[in-house]
Formats: C-alpha cells, sequence, structure tokens
C-alpha cells in the first residue's frame, strides 16, 4: 500500500466511519436493511513510494450516462449491485469497476470497507470500498450504456479551493467540485469531501455562498434534468 493512503485507510476503516459520509451529505440517516445492497469503488494511484500526497495522486470517477433512468448524467464512483455471485462488497466494487471502466481487479489492492451508507430518500444501503492501483493501466468506457466518460483525476485539482463550491437545494446544501466542466455533487462528493479532509490534505473553501443546484448543473456539462 501507498504510504501516503495509510492515515486514510486506518480512519476509514474505523468504527462510525458511515457517520462521517451523512454528516457531510447533510443528513443523518440509517441505510434500508430492505433495499439490495450495492459497493462503490474509491480507487487512488499514484507514487506508491512517496509518504505524503504525491504530485500524481488521481483517483477514478466516471460521467453517468445521461440516457440512464436512474442518476443519468452524474458524476459517480464505479460501482453497482452486490449480486449474488459476490462473495461482498469488495467483490462487487471491483467487478463493476471492470465492467464499466476496464479496470483490472488483479490490479487493484483493497484498503478499507466502509459502512453501509444510506443514499437517496430510501435509505439505499451502499459501502464504498478504498483502494489503491499503482499501475491501474488504462480505463475507457467499457459498459458505454452506463457510461460515457472514464477518467483518473487529478488530487490536486480537487484539493484546490477554486474548483471546490457548495450546491443548495429546498433547504439541502452539500459539497461540490468543478471537474472539467462537470459537477460532482451528492454521495459521490460526500465521499471526496470526506477523503479529502481526513487525509488532512484539505486547503480553506467554505467562505463561497452556495450555488442553487439546478443553475449549477444547467452550467455544467453534467447533462442532468431528472426531477429537476
Amino acid at each position: 500500500m501507498a504510504r501516503w493512503l495509510d492515515g486514510l485507510a486506518g480512519v476509514l476503516s474505523a468504527p462510525g466511519n458511515a457517520k462521517l459520509v451523512n454528516t457531510m451529505q447533510g443528513h443523518i440517516r440509517l441505510a434500508s436493511r430492505k433495499s439490495p445492497r450495492s459497493a462503490v469503488l474509491m480507487c487512488f494511484t499514484g507514487d506508491a513510494e512517496a509518504a505524503e500526497l504525491p504530485s500524481d495522486a488521481r483517483i477514478l470517477l466516471t460521467h453517468r450516462t445521461p440516457t440512464l433512468r436512474n442518476h443519468s448524467g452524474q458524476m459517480a464512483f464505479p460501482g453497482g449491485r452486490v449480486e449474488p455471485d459476490d462473495r461482498g462488497p469488495v467483490d462487487a466494487a471491483l467487478r463493476e469497476a471492470h465492467e464499466e471502466t476496464g479496470l483490472e481487479p488483479s490490479r487493484v489492492e483493497t484498503l478499507a470497507v466502509l459502512e453501509s451508507i444510506a443514499v437517496g430518500p430510501s435509505g439505499h444501503p451502499v459501502n464504498p470500498v478504498l483502494a489503491y492501483a499503482e499501475d491501474p493501466g488504462e480505463v475507457w468506457c467499457a459498459s458505454p450504456e452506463e457510461n460515457d466518460d472514464v477518467f483518473f483525476v487529478d488530487l490536486a485539482h480537487l484539493i484546490d479551493p477554486a474548483n471546490r463550491f457548495r450546491v443548495a437545494r429546498l433547504g439541502w446544501s452539500g459539497p461540490a467540485f468543478d471537474v472539467g466542466g462537470y459537477v460532482v455533487w451528492g454521495f459521490t462528493a460526500s465521499l471526496l469531501a470526506v477523503m479529502i479532509r481526513e487525509a488532512g490534505w484539505e486547503e480553506p473553501w467554505e467562505h463561497k455562498d452556495a450555488v442553487e443546484l439546478r443553475k449549477a448543473l444547467r452550467a455544467s456539462r453534467n447533462g442532468e434534468g431528472h426531477g429537476f
């Protein structure tokens, strides 16, 4: 494992890690026990020998195809439902990442599995899986019906206060990131914000007024529109 991820892996392995993300999302909701579980892969890459955050540190993101019925146009980590053949959330996250981005599971080292986190109004349970790939190889839109863009984004870009802001809608407010004209918000942005903060990488940024979510999305490349 890359030493620069030691601290983050420790925090995200500790009991109560779901509360960190739920608080960042702007709500405290228990994950449903009735809904099928899902898992997402938060896969970092970067210099394996570095003790501190290296300049080449990156994390894998996808853009969901705007024509999808659910979560269309959203920025997301690769992931999906835990299927009966999966041995658990790690298997599911690695399988989904391979199906969506071509990332080979053999290249990935699992660092931590977070507790189930409630996502959406139904409280759908999702287990984020923290991982590292020293040499992830090429990634691409391996499942174009699900994703139309797949890439590693520089951690320096996400940490930069110029690319961070908050979005708000109907009394709710949460963190967001500008990534090449895409707006990362909601669950994915909350996970990114928690990781940046808990790893000790954060720079002061919360001095800006929140942007109305619909306005932010209309100005973005996301292509989101369902429910707005």
